[in-house]
């Protein structure tokens, strides 16, 4: 995964490809959203990353319709949030999705949580919504090794890749290895830990060493980990500096070390607790 620019893309198990770095738009509110988007796609990005409980779906359809760059050369996620899973409930949750982003399809339709009791449907509506043609690929978010195996048992399609909160601190190699095992792609949200792990001195080290952000850092680290990853930022220049990543290589030596820095650090949600 050494040689990398901003449009590597990365097969999935669904004859479709995803850009391995992309624009995450958790907490942007609409104008931001908005803003953000058109700015990201200005750089160079062509992977955007929303979902239905976000609330700005419009925006990042709208800022994709007014960059003037072709719908098919945007790899578009969205997700099925908790409250709208279930069978016949998925299948009305994307079409409010498609309406307000303003297409009629998303590259990718991803179960945004493993709610006990529904997952199981849902993913049988994410399979229909496939075949459909609304979602080129569909996939889940938050599942870990537990629910993906629960899945694969009884799955028609095995999901294209699975987002999950992972950067050096949080490092679930289980979960990880379950995964390429499979044949399901690892999808690093929060890959900076939203910022509390940003300033850790093993971190400013080595961005000095690469004359590098810290940020930037723990991006190349996950992108030469093999994942696929979505940094989140409403700042043009942040969202500039995060995909400014393609010009260094962190060595292997430095990759072997930062692999030991795990600490179970998890700075969002605990799927670990869904039985």
């Amino acid at each position: 995964m050494s040689e990398l620019s901003l449009t590597s893309t990365i097969p999935t198990n669904q004859t479709i490809s995803v850009p391995l770095l992309g624009l995450g738009v958790w907490k942007s509110r609409p104008k931001e959203c908005f803003d953000a988007v058109k700015s990201a796609l200005e750089v160079g990005y062509r992977h955007i990353d929303t979902a239905a409980i976000y609330g700005n779906e419009a925006d990042v359809g709208r800022a994709i319709d007014e960059s003037g760059i072709k719908r098919s050369e945007i790899f578009l996620v969205t997700k099925l949030w908790n409250a709208d899973q279930g069978f016949e409930e998925a299948q009305k949750a994307i079409d409010v999705s498609l309406k307000k982003l303003g297409t009629d399809y998303v590259d990718m339709y991803l179960i945004h949580f493993p709610v006990s009791g529904k997952r199981k449907e849902s993913w049988k509506a994410l399979e229909k919504i496939k075949k459909e043609g609304k979602a080129k690929s569909i996939g889940v978010s938050n599942f870990m090794v537990t629910h993906l195996k629960e899945l694969l048992n009884e799955t028609e399609i095995i999901p294209a890749m699975n987002q999950v909160e992972y950067h050096p601190f949080l490092q679930d190699t289980k979960l990880k290895e379950y995964c390429e095992k499979n044949g399901i792609l690892l999808e690093a949200y929060s890959p900076l830990a939203h910022g509390q792990k940003l300033e850790d001195e093993r971190v400013t080290k080595l961005a000095k060493k690469y004359n590098k952000s810290n940020a930037q850092i723990l991006i190349r680290w996950s992108l030469q980990s093999g994942n696929v990853v979505i940094p989140k930022s409403k700042n043009p220049i942040r969202i500039k500096e995060n995909a400014d990543v393609f010009d260094f290589t962190l060595s292997q030596d430095d990759m072997k070390e930062i692999s030991n820095w795990n600490e179970n650090f998890r700075t969002c949600w605990d799927p670990t607790t869904v039985d």
